[in-house]
């Protein structure tokens, strides 16, 4: 009698380990979890610095006049009176030769 209550208690471990290690909600998916936690915290992070220096931008842009006016120039390429504008255009590129065509 003992011999069977030991072999079903035996049974029950090794089901129990095979749901926990394999089944929902084990150890897998518990890991899976914490994975995707990281990686959205990551992505928070970056997203709230993004947030906060697009906030200073905006600060900047309400109190300074400074501001203002480097974004118009650099924009919008304004410039004040007496001011010379010189615009830096590159050379294109040369097309790429035709392939030979066969006869």
């Amino acid at each position: 009698m003992l011999r069977y209550a030991a072999l079903i208690l035996l049974i029950l471990l090794i089901v129990l380990q095979i749901k926990l290690w394999t089944g929902s909600g084990g150890v897998r998916d518990v890991e899976s979890l914490r994975q995707t936690v990281a990686e959205t915290r990551k992505a928070n992070e970056a997203l709230k610095a993004r947030n906060e220096a697009l906030q200073a931008e905006v600060q900047d842009l309400k109190e300074g006049r400074d501001a203002i006016e480097g974004r118009a120039r650099s924009e919008l390429g304004l410039v004040k009176p007496g001011e010379t504008f010189y615009q830096i255009v590159e050379p294109a590129a040369a097309p790429a030769p035709a392939p030979p065509q066969q006869r």
